[in-house]
């Protein structure tokens, strides 16, 4: 159940309204999920916007790893949002079928390509341990440098916090079905 509904855009404030229409024109005309709720205050939902199209528009980490990252910070927060909003992007920039079937009941996929390995362990570790061990960052320092690797550790820190507003809140997925099944607890 939906915490917290969308504001009207008819009840929007001026500054709301303008936010609105700059968040729409960057995501394929909606401002849903966690920019439905941002909007409430206009600067935050500016900001984290923004903030989100350095990541996610002008990054430079490859889009099939940049989405990669993206469901296995879903995955770990059970953010039904989220992933519904990035699974068909992933799938789109090549990660395969499988790879995604695997993240979505929570088992670890078979890799073939080294670079997708990478970033699960990494983004892994980041979710279960709140570090990156020795072997792994000079592994990801080797492979994807010291610049990507930042950009790889910000983005999982900006979608975690998507994953924790859409999962506080509950937001509503587009789609109308939570596309992600309970594991543990």
């Amino acid at each position: 159940m939906v915490r917290v509904p969308d504001i009207p855009f008819e009840q929007l404030t001026d500054a709301q309204r303008r936010v609105f229409r700059k968040i729409a024109k960057t995501r394929n005309g909606h401002v849903r999920g966690p920019f439905g709720l941002w909007i409430r205050n206009p600067e935050l939902a500016d900001r984290a916007s923004e903030f989100g199209n350095a990541l996610r528009v002008h990054g430079k980490l490859n889009k099939r790893l940049f989405e990669l990252t993206v469901l296995l910070v879903a995955r770990h927060w059970s953010a039904q949002y989220e992933w519904s909003v990035h699974e068909h992007p992933a799938l789109e920039a090549g990660v395969s079928r499988e790879i995604v079937e695997a993240i979505r009941a929570g088992r670890a996929p078979s890799f073939v390509k080294q670079d997708e390995k990478l970033i699960f362990d990494i983004v892994s570790q980041i979710n279960e341990k709140c570090e990156v061990n020795q072997a792994t960052y000079d592994r990801a320092v080797a492979e994807l440098g010291v610049d990507l690797l930042i950009e790889l550790v910000t983005a999982v820190g900006f979608y975690t916090t998507i994953a924790m507003v859409v999962t506080i809140f509950d937001a509503p997925v587009p789609e109308g079905e939570p596309p992600l099944p309970q594991i543990g607890n």
